[in-house]
């Protein structure tokens, strides 16, 4: 089945009632027309594929080479460049433009994005380890614990302190509950990941069975 993909950035949640009166609480996705920067081909590239390009570069961040890229495109250099695979080549033309109503309501979609980044973060906030008793004399209190029963040597996947978020996920089969062609906007059943003004990538889901 052919895919099909818009880049954009995260605003934040709120809810809104559907036609038949749910509540229902959504990400709102502001995805403002994408271009399409180049046509990948099997012959020239090894595989198929659609590069998007979101927002703007400022004239001061851009080189020379980016500026070649979007000028074969007849556009100015993207801040932010994706490729969609598995995608209908036919639907797409270089230089045009990729908008919101390419999605409707209901379809089922996954949202690629970077997680909020914690930093170094401890292994009870990390991965919800329980701590030890507050009690006089214990000396377990936020440690991680025995690190295992062979001297010199730490098991690998052991639970520790260390560097949290800023990862990039996927969350798939999400509904699309309302498309605002008027402001640019996709609404999202439930959270996406990253933070708010973050890019996101969003695309048809691989595994859900589409009516």
């Amino acid at each position: 089945m052919a895919r099909k993909g818009i880049l954009g950035k995260k605003v934040g949640m709120t809810q809104i009632f559907t036609d038949n009166g749910e509540l229902v609480p959504v990400t709102v996705v502001e995805a403002t027309p994408n271009v399409v920067m180049q046509l990948k081909t099997a012959e020239n590239d090894g595989y198929e594929a659609v590069q998007l390009g979101l927002g703007d570069m400022r004239e001061v961040l851009s080189n020379k080479p980016a500026k070649g890229h979007a000028q074969k495109a007849n556009t100015t250099p993207k801040r932010y460049i994706r490729e969609f695979r598995d995608v209908e080549m036919g639907d797409y033309e270089l230089g045009a433009e990729v908008k919101v109503d390419t999605f409707n309501s209901g379809d089922i979609v996954d949202v690629t994005g970077t997680t909020k980044g914690h930093g170094m973060q401890g292994n009870i906030k990390r991965f919800g380890q329980a701590r030890g008793p507050e009690t006089h004399g214990s000396r377990y209190h936020r440690i991680p614990g025995s690190m295992g029963a062979i001297i010199n040597r730490v098991f690998k996947g052991k639970m520790l302190p260390g560097r949290m978020g800023n990862n990039r996920v996927t969350t798939q089969n999400l509904e699309i509950v309302k498309v605002d062609t008027e402001h640019n906007a996709i609404m999202i059943k439930g959270n996406v990941p990253g933070a708010n003004k973050s890019l996101v990538k969003i695309q048809t889901a691989v595994k859900a069975n589409q009516k």
